[in-house]
């Protein structure tokens, strides 16, 4: 049986990684409920932040603050190129069918794929941790670095900042009924073409931060687009597409089920988190927090 010092820590550590997870899926699913369009290629957006932040600390070298730049340097710089693809590619696929969707954000994986491998090659990349986050702490018996402190801290901040955005500003307003019926909308006489863009650029800014703060804990290299894309729709299948807090409460149940499944099946611990959502589809196919589809 282990000891509470070690459940402690496998806790910490599945919240975590739902931490990470929430920061893209989050993005995720605010493009899917307000465009209602399934973006694979969110993964792309992702790695993508995460090579962007290697690159720029590159450029800056040493200096103290040098990750902290290049992280929001990588995170805006994802956001522009979002805006771009909305713009241009993915404005003439609202009201496509799933399966174009599905296609055409899978062939700019692809592209997008092919495009770092070609800037960046195929070898492992690595960023250091930023200084003043690099050592850790002891609690109730387990170390906790100064940095996974951080990005549990900063999970639910940006969770409550975005909740204000939706339910406190008219710009949140307004996004919350595009949602709803973007007919009647522009109607009223609102761009909801800019206004589409400002959710694709908010959503690509959330995956590209999510990829620069990961670049100092797991090791950069092609593929890792695809790997987080899969773990982002498990976890907003599991809350709810298109539900904000249903995406964090299925990213904490990923990263729970995740670390302790790790526990009770070393060699299948991928499998508790396919199993239970093939449960939350069987008993509630709209997410634990999701809603209905109108027939």
């Amino acid at each position: 049986m282990p000891d509470l010092a070690f459940l402690f820590g496998q806790s910490l550590s599945g919240l975590t990684a739902a931490m990470f997870l929430f920061l893209v899926a989050s993005g995720l699913s605010l493009i899917f409920g307000v465009l209602g369009v399934l973006n694979f290629a969110h993964g792309s957006f992702y790695m993508l932040g995460a090579y962007t932040t290697y690159q720029i600390v590159q450029w800056l070298g040493r200096d103290p603050g040098s990750f902290w730049w290049a992280a929001l340097g990588a995170a805006v710089s994802i956001a522009i190129l979002g805006g771009l693809i909305e713009r241009f590619l993915f404005r003439h696929l609202y009201g496509a069918d799933v399966l174009y969707q599905l296609l055409f954000t899978y062939a700019l994986v692809l592209i997008l794929s092919d495009a770092a491998k070609v800037l960046w090659g195929t070898g492992q990349l690595s960023v250091s941790r930023p200084p003043g986050l690099t050592g850790a702490f002891k609690l109730w018996g387990t170390f906790i670095p100064y940095y996974n402190l951080f990005v549990l801290l900063l999970g639910p901040t940006i969770a409550l900042l975005f909740w204000l955005l939706l339910t406190r500003t008219r710009n949140g307003r307004l996004i919350r009924a595009a949602a709803l019926d973007r007919e009647m909308l522009g109607a009223l006489g609102v761009n909801v073409d800019r206004l589409y863009t400002g959710v694709f650029v908010v959503g690509s800014f959330l995956a590209g931060l999510g990829g620069a703060l990961i670049a100092p804990v797991k090791a950069v290299v092609p593929g890792m687009d695809v790997e987080i894309i899969v773990e982002a729709f498990i976890v907003v299948v599991i809350g709810g597409l298109g539900s904000f807090w249903g995406t964090m409460l299925g990213a904490l149940v990923y990263g729970q089920v995740l670390a302790f499944g790790i526990l009770i099946f070393p060699r299948f611990s991928i499998f508790s988190v396919f199993a239970l959502m093939a449960v939350v589809l069987i008993l509630r196919p709209w997410g634990l927090l999701g809603r209905p589809l109108k027939s």
